[in-house]
């Protein structure tokens, strides 16, 4: 009998598309700032509406299940119909819930933009991560980790930002981020429109069939 072995052989040393990389942790940086926000100013929210801390857990509640639990559907859904121009969409949603934010005379619209600044951090993290992984070229834990440090950085500049800018200057200061969130979009869909046109080279693998030779019988006629 024939035996047949497959060998897999992966691809690598691939090209990494370092501008798609650093502009999309520049976004992640954007986006991590601005959801970092909201937390950051819940002392100022309290004293202007006249919060209890149920009102303050159900904002965390609100924001929480948009931005956290809502984004494995995303995910889900994206991976299976990958949307690159939704990565602009997610930043406008962002965009609209600090404008709402900022001019909020209700507790009720304070929780719808909640819900939209966690929506678009839910729409921006699975898709930037899927475009990360096609620029990384092979290179995963390189880009993750880029992609990585500019979330991160925005995560802690955030709160900074809220105690020079937002709290000094109260509610309606929360609007001058909304250019932050302008810039994003900008900056997105320029990288989507790049990874549109010139794919990064994902691993591909080729099968080479490694034969083990037969044994042949000699036949003997008597």
């Amino acid at each position: 009998m024939a035996a047949t072995q497959t060998e897999t052989l992966v691809g690598i040393g691939q090209k990494v598309f370092y501008k798609v990389l650093i502009a999309i942790s520049i976004c992640h940086f954007l986006n991590d700032m601005m959801s970092s926000l909201l937390p950051a100013i819940y002392p100022l929210l309290k004293s202007s509406f006249n919060l209890n801390f149920a009102q303050i857990g159900l904002i965390t509640l609100t924001y929480q299940t948009t931005a956290s639990l809502l984004q494995p559907m995303i995910g889900f859904y994206t991976d299976k119909r990958p949307r690159p121009f939704s990565l602009p969409v997610g930043m406008g949603a962002t965009l609209i819930g600090l404008i709402l934010l900022a001019i909020a005379h209700s507790f009720p619209a304070l929780l719808v933009a909640a819900a939209l600044v966690g929506t678009g951090s839910s729409v921006f993290h699975p898709e930037s991560s899927r475009v990360a992984r096609m620029a990384s070229g092979g290179q995963h834990g390189l880009a993750q980790s880029i992609f990585q440090v500019g979330g991160n950085t925005g995560l802690s500049f955030g709160p900074l930002l809220a105690a020079f800018v937002v709290l000094p200057r109260g509610q309606t200061s929360l609007a001058w981020f909304s250019l932050a969130a302008l810039a994003g979009m900008i900056l997105l869909t320029g990288t989507t429109r790049r990874v549109g046109k010139n794919s990064a080279p994902s691993t591909t693998s080729t099968s080479r069939p490694i034969s083990r030779p037969q044994e042949s019988r000699d036949r003997s006629r008597f």
